[in-house]
């Protein structure tokens, strides 16, 4: 009612999802006093409530104006008048009588309908209490002492995507979501793809970590786990699509060799007639190299292309295939006898581009995979998936800080790929799929998910992530987006997003695309973004009850992503000798870090 503390103002304008309230003159100040509270009146951001009969209407301020009303005297003198002022307020959701808040409307205002100011109270209604199924994402930007959750099976089934520039607290978001998930559900599972290494001091005790090289849990993404687009390019430069003869030929082999190894499979074997080349089973690729080797450059008694096969090779010694050293063989002859040079010439630009690779050591966590080389090797693939995501910690990383930077496209590709299948392959079994989700988290997600190809980015990552973000949900996979460039990411991406945390973003094209993208056209709230504070973020979506502005918990120890403290390095003397950047220079050579 008009005598209520709260009361605001009255409904004078309606549309589809907005409405125009003109605030009482009788609210003798823009800052009133409730149950010991000050409201400041028209902030963008805050909330409004319409009572309807029993049903409440909410809607947040969306901007302010005031009009001036030209009041005369009896002399036709100008009086003084402070106007008539008047909030843009875009509707969200309703709460009918005692039930819990709904996003949507199933009624609107009307004309004369009163408005009033939604006070710390309403905001506990709206929000709750912690139950079953929530996590404490922050405070209330509003009221530090009112909590804000976000729904879980939303949060991760339904995706989200967490924005922000450089410096505006992402990684603390991410590091603090993901401690209440582990703080709270003990059969949890997520995968955090970490290109820069920044999480693992963060999670210390908490998580299982896979790095290159390291001694405990070293990294390793098999050269077979890969399909043959994804292989041929990677060994030989093949363009997708592109089916050249030595194309077919390299297809031809790398088949051959995997219905070799069919009957030998650690996990089970495979019936030949399913076997293709795209097929996850291990082979052995120094033996196929060495025999493409052997062919175009060996030497034989005879002379045709049909006779020259090893019964004529004019071999001097084997070599030996695993230690990438080729067969050697007789001088071919420059006239017309034996030896005679090979005529199989067609592989021999792809014999040295394979060579090369498997040569170059910063691959080796492809092509000397320990114990998931081959056949022979201890492991087959259900051990390697299941390294990833069982184990006592709940939260496995990736750093993938030490993948050359061609190959991070391909990797998380791969990873991806491999996590999705066994879950879509698995999506009835007790221990996995449907009965055991797991959400996978995509760090700095603009280097490899961008909307469009360029220099190493090939489209592998990102044409997989889409797939968890389209058909993820129903498998019980679900994915979190980071990154600071929301208008590089994919658009089927971003379409798919349930759940936005954007922190703070200055940049017009990221504003325009989140604004684009966000759902319950929060436009009003979006257009905030550029003004929030540090480690303060505007949250919207299908995992919370309603659109807010929120502070987010800090989480210690912080993620290794904060800037270096420059007054105190730059106050300090340093001496540097001729021996101090030895040591970075054979890094960078090796590609490790010191």
């Amino acid at each position: 009612m008009k005598t209520d503390i709260t009361y605001l103002g009255l409904v004078i304008n309606v549309d589809s999802s907005s409405i125009e309230i003109e605030v009482s003159d009788d609210i003798p100040s823009s800052a009133p006093i409730i149950n010991g509270r000050l409201y400041r009146i028209g902030q963008i951001g805050t909330l409004i409530k319409i009572p309807v009969g029993n049903i409440n209407l909410f809607g947040i301020v969306a901007s302010v104006s005031n009009l001036p009303n030209k009041l005369v005297d009896s002399n036709n003198d100008l009086l003084p008048s402070r106007g008539s002022r008047y909030l843009q307020v875009q509707l969200v959701g309703e709460q009918i009588g005692n039930m819990k808040f709904e996003r949507g409307l199933g009624t609107f205002p009307t004309i004369n309908d009163e408005a009033h100011i939604v006070t710390e109270e309403d905001l506990r209604e709206i929000y709750g209490n912690k139950t079953h199924g929530l996590i404490e994402v922050g405070k209330h930007s509003s009221s530090e002492n009112l909590s804000v959750y976000l729904d879980l099976p939303n949060l991760v089934l339904r995706h989200c995507a967490v924005l922000g520039s450089t410096g505006s607290g992402k990684s603390n978001t991410i590091a603090h979501i993901l401690n209440e998930i582990l703080s709270s559900y003990t059969g949890s599972r997520m995968v955090l793809i970490d290109i820069h290494g920044e999480y693992s001091t963060a999670f210390k005790g908490k998580c299982k970590t896979f790095k290159i090289n390291d001694k405990d849990n070293p990294l390793f993404v098999p050269y077979w786990t890969l399909n043959f687009d994804e292989l041929s390019f990677f060994l030989a430069g093949r363009p997708n699509g592109q089916e050249r003869p030595e194309d077919k030929r390299l297809r031809e082999e790398i088949l051959k060799y995997k219905i070799i190894s069919a009957n030998k499979l650690k996990a089970g074997n495979v019936q030949e007639s399913f076997i293709t080349a795209d097929s996850p089973i291990p082979f052995d690729i120094k033996l196929m190299w060495h025999t493409l080797n052997r062919e175009v450059h060996g030497t034989f008694s005879k002379a045709g292309i049909q006779e020259q096969n090893r019964d004529n090779e004019e071999i001097e010694d084997e070599g030996e295939y695993k230690n990438l050293i080729p067969a050697k063989f007789k001088p071919y002859s420059l006239g017309s006898s034996a030896p005679f040079k090979s005529k199989n010439e067609m592989m021999y630009a792809y014999e040295q581009k394979i060579y090369s690779r498997l040569k170059d050591s910063r691959y080796n966590f492809m092509f000397n995979p320990a114990e998931y080389c081959d056949t022979n090797s201890s492991n087959d693939l259900d051990e390697l998936i299941r390294s990833w995501v069982e184990h006592d910690e709940r939260l496995t990383i990736l750093d993938l800080s030490e993948v050359p930077f061609e190959l991070i496209d391909i990797t998380v590709g791969i990873v991806t790929r491999l996590i999705y299948d066994s879950m879509y392959w698995g999506k009835n079994e007790v221990y996995t799929g449907r009965n055991r989700p797991l959400l996978m988290i995509y760090e700095e997600a603009h280097s490899y998910l961008p909307r469009n190809e360029g220099t190493h980015i090939y489209g592998y990552a990102r044409k997989a992530v889409e797939k968890i973000f389209k058909e993820g949900r129903k498998f019980g996979l679900g994915a979190m987006v980071v990154t600071q460039r929301p208008s590089e990411i994919s658009e089927t991406i971003l379409a798919q997003v349930g759940t936005f945390i954007a922190l703070r973003l200055t940049n017009s094209s990221d504003k325009n695309t989140v604004k684009s993208a966000a759902p319950n056209n929060m436009t009003s709230l979006i257009d905030l973004l550029s003004s929030l504070r540090k480690g303060e973020a505007i949250v919207v979506g299908e995992a919370i009850e309603i659109p807010s502005r929120v502070r987010i918990k800090e989480y210690v120890p912080r993620p290794n992503s904060n800037d270096p403290d420059l007054t105190q390095k730059w106050n300090q003397d340093f001496e540097c000798n001729a021996e101090n950047y030895k040591k970075v220079i054979t890094a960078m050579r090796e590609q490790k870090h010191i």
